[in-house]
């Protein structure tokens, strides 16, 4: 347990109750919010300053209707003001909309002579007029705030800031998302941890019972985590009361992390199935593709949709650069969607492994040839990311191959034009770098290109590291000739460049 609010950035939590503010908190799902919500909450119990009580209203999820969701909220506030202590505010709830706004008055009524502070989780679950009569219940109480009258300060907490909700009034006229809710001090973020946090919080493990780490590991952790809380903890815990006892005080080495992340993808865990449920979503398509294939798109960064897969945590920007928020990300977004694709692919029955146990990338890479020539175009029509279909069967056809016997190491950032492979398996690399070929495409241009960041990536492994160059030409006047023009492989020095 780290204490969140070491990573809370753009809050002052003491002038907000000092000075009577309004504020809000955003950060992804699972990255502490609650934790510090609740923690806050006891710290200003604890003393004399004010009353605060945390209040959840993700009870009120799928309820487009204000009149009912008002007395749902009332029902939340009565719920955790038993759960915590403080004074309940009972009231005749019936199905009056401006059941909020009593109710937070007679709560602050029965708190005085201290002032009280509310602290509302989960408030991205309202949505059209459900959430601009929550936002003007408070406005309105908000000129009168003060001890005895309404509450001193309110903190709305969720994945998104306020100003990113898409709020439409009945009659289907968009209003200024700020406007329901103008009195706002401050929007705060929550970060990831960062390195020294992750050491910090194994040492809290070695503190109570001697085990220790690598700094190799932890260096893994935070590399495929790029600090997120919940996948940190849960590589944590799956190494150490999972692949090694509960009570053991064995060192946690980069073999027991490497481990600790496939088990955590392939259970398919909830915090992961829920981002990649989000890949269906057409906004969330609109962005995740252009990533996927290294596509530049000056309008994508303008988005809601990339705001809103910002917020959810699914991507991040690298220095400058849209990327996906962490490797695992990747590879989960790689596996959901190419899992169908899977399936579909038959058992090989040809050798794929060579008598030292190193993997025959020619022949794997050609036989991949036969099975585009022959599937390709069919699947092609089903497939929802089709911008991305050569790259995800090809990952699909590797992934089945291997079948968790080797590891796929992805590397894509939109802007790059292309997706990086890195394949490890029996303690042997190799690489295979992605581009594609469009209509306003020279072949020529983009094969050098390819040779050139092939060689580039390469720099990161063993010299010695073999390479392959895969072209999908997707132009239209290559896809009417015959396959056996489509179809090449050839050497070009210590790169094979094959085209599909």
């Amino acid at each position: 347990m780290l204490p969140p609010e070491e990573r809370l950035v753009g809050a002052q939590l003491h002038r907000y109750i000092r000075d009577k503010l309004y504020w809000v908190l955003h950060a992804p799902r699972q990255t502490g919010k609650t934790t510090f919500l609740q923690s806050w909450m006891r710290e200003i119990n604890s003393g004399n300053e004010a009353v605060a009580c945390y209040v959840s209203v993700e009870r009120c999820q799928g309820i487009d209707a204000a009149d009912r969701t008002m007395p749902a909220i009332y029902d939340s506030i009565i719920k955790y003001a038993k759960d915590f202590g403080v004074p309940i505010p009972y009231m005749d709830t019936g199905t009056s909309i401006s059941i909020l706004d009593k109710t937070l008055c007679r709560w602050a009524e029965l708190v005085a002579p201290k002032p009280l502070i509310v602290l509302f989780d989960e408030v991205d679950v309202l949505q059209g007029e459900t959430m601009i009569s929550f936002l003007r219940q408070l406005r309105g109480g908000f000129a009168s705030r003060g001890i005895g009258t309404f509450p001193v300060s309110i903190a709305l907490v969720g994945m998104r800031d306020l100003k990113d909700y898409l709020i439409a009034s009945k009659d289907g006229v968009t209003l200024n998302p700020g406007s329901p809710f103008n009195i706002k001090e401050d929007s705060a973020v929550l970060y990831n941890f960062l390195k020294e946090d992750i050491a910090g919080l194994f040492a809290q493990r070695t503190a109570e019972n001697g085990q220790q780490i690598t700094q190799e590991a932890l260096d893994y952790v935070f590399e495929q985590s790029n600090g997120q809380p919940w996948i940190v903890n849960s590589l944590f815990k799956r190494a150490t009361l999972r692949i090694l006892d509960q009570e053991s005080t064995e060192t946690v080495t980069l073999k027991h992390i490497v481990e600790a992340r496939e088990q955590m993808i392939m259970a398919r865990e909830t915090h992961l199935d829920a981002l990649a449920v989000r890949l269906k979503m057409p906004g969330i398509r609109s962005v995740i593709e252009p990533i996927l294939i290294g596509d530049s798109d000056p309008d994508m960064a303008e988005s809601d949709a990339f705001r809103l897969c910002m917020d959810l945590g699914l991507v991040a920007i690298d220095d400058g650069t849209p990327i996906i928020a962490n490797p695992i990300y990747r590879e989960v977004i790689a596996r959901h969607l190419t899992y169908g694709q899977q399936l579909a692919i038959p058992k090989p029955n040809w050798l794929w492994e060579k008598p030292d146990s190193s993997l025959d990338m020619d022949r794997m890479l050609k036989e991949f040839q036969k099975f585009w020539q022959r599937n390709s175009d069919l699947w092609e029509v089903k497939a929802n990311y089709t911008e991305a279909f050569p790259h995800l069967l090809l990952m699909a056809y590797l992934q089945r191959i291997l079948n968790g016997n080797g590891y796929v190491e992805r590397d894509c950032a939109a802007g790059k034009g292309r997706m990086d492979l890195g394949i490890e398996y029996n303690g042997h690399r190799y690489i295979i770098e992605i581009k594609l070929v469009r209509n306003h495409d020279s072949l020529q241009t983009v094969r050098e290109e390819g040779l050139e960041q092939i060689r580039y990536y390469r720099d990161k492994f063993p010299s010695e590291t073999p390479a392959w160059l895969v072209i999908f030409d997707r132009r239209t006047k290559t896809r009417e000739k015959s396959w056996d023009e489509r179809i090449s492989w050839e050497q070009d020095g210590d790169v094979t460049v094959l085209s599909c």
